[in-house]
């Protein structure tokens, strides 16, 4: 073997080497590329799929087949139906966020349609489902860490459906979250009151109390907050306001446990209180 063929060798192993190598990555590339399959499709065949996918409950596939036809044909005669369908069909999959950009990208477009009771009612829907990063930060130790943004962004919704669209069909079941929301703050803010009365916070305790009361009244946990002032007037020893609390109770919950010295020292009422808890009797 001369000395220039055994210098060459090494050259041409590294350049075969090199074309096997970008043989097999341009392979693998085309492998693993992340293709969109609804690109460059007709309308009516997006139209078409994304309907299929939601009869079969393929939500998140739908939601991207909705979002494909958009993107492609912003102003064609499906828009329309294909922005609301998109919106559902997030809402369904869970994507409550992306739910509700879409529902406020239709109403900013076509505030006037139709069918916008519709979609402030699936916005309170989508919002409303946001609700268990409410509830568990509710019910958590730590009051500083409330987040009541979500719920009552939904209690909005709610109310515009409510007041604006009184006679569409989705009136009456806005009313009946918006009394379930209601309740859910002032339960809220009961636990609140509760945890500072738990710490001996009587005047933090007796301000949640009476901020329950004239926010939310009415509402389901209304003797309970009673109850609280009339509690938090006894440890700070003001004998009259306590009295004018119990006697309000009196009035209108005479079989409340707090009267008979019951409350709220029972740790079950707190599970009561507490939808993580176990024991909800």
């Amino acid at each position: 073997m001369t000395l220039r063929s055994s210098l060459l060798r090494p050259i041409f192993v590294l350049a075969l080497f090199a074309l096997v190598a970008g043989s097999g990555c341009a392979r693998m590339k085309g492998m693993f590329k992340d293709e969109d399959k609804n690109e460059g499709l007709p309308v009516s065949q997006l139209y078409d799929k994304a309907h299929g996918d939601m009869e079969q409950g393929r939500w998140s596939s739908a939601s991207e087949t909705w979002g494909r036809l958009i993107a492609q044909y912003p102003y064609g005669p499906y828009t329309e139906q294909a922005l609301m369908e998109q919106a559902y069909a997030e809402y369904k999959a869970g994507k409550h966020d992306d739910a509700v950009s879409s529902i406020d990208r239709f109403i900013r477009t076509y505030p006037t349609h139709k069918n916008i009771a519709y979609l402030y009612y699936l916005r309170g829907l989508s919002n409303m489902a946001r609700n268990a990063v409410f509830l568990s930060r509710a019910f958590k130790l730590d009051m500083s860490n409330r987040d009541l943004q979500a719920p009552q962004q939904a209690y909005n919704d709610f109310n515009t459906v409510a007041s604006r669209y009184p006679n569409s069909a989705y009136a009456a079941d806005a009313r009946q979250r918006m009394i379930f929301l209601r309740n859910e703050f002032a339960r809220f803010e009961l636990t609140t009151g509760l945890y500072y009365l738990r710490r001996g916070a009587w005047v933090a305790a007796a301000d949640r109390a009476t901020y329950l009361l004239e926010t939310y009244p009415q509402s389901e946990y209304q003797d309970d907050a009673v109850a609280m002032l009339g509690e938090s007037y006894t440890r700070l020893g003001n004998t009259a306001l306590a009295a004018d609390a119990r006697r309000v109770l009196e009035q209108n919950d005479p079989q409340h446990p707090w009267l008979s010295g019951k409350w709220p020292r029972e740790s079950r009422f707190y599970n009561r209180l507490n939808p993580f808890a176990g024991d909800t009797h």
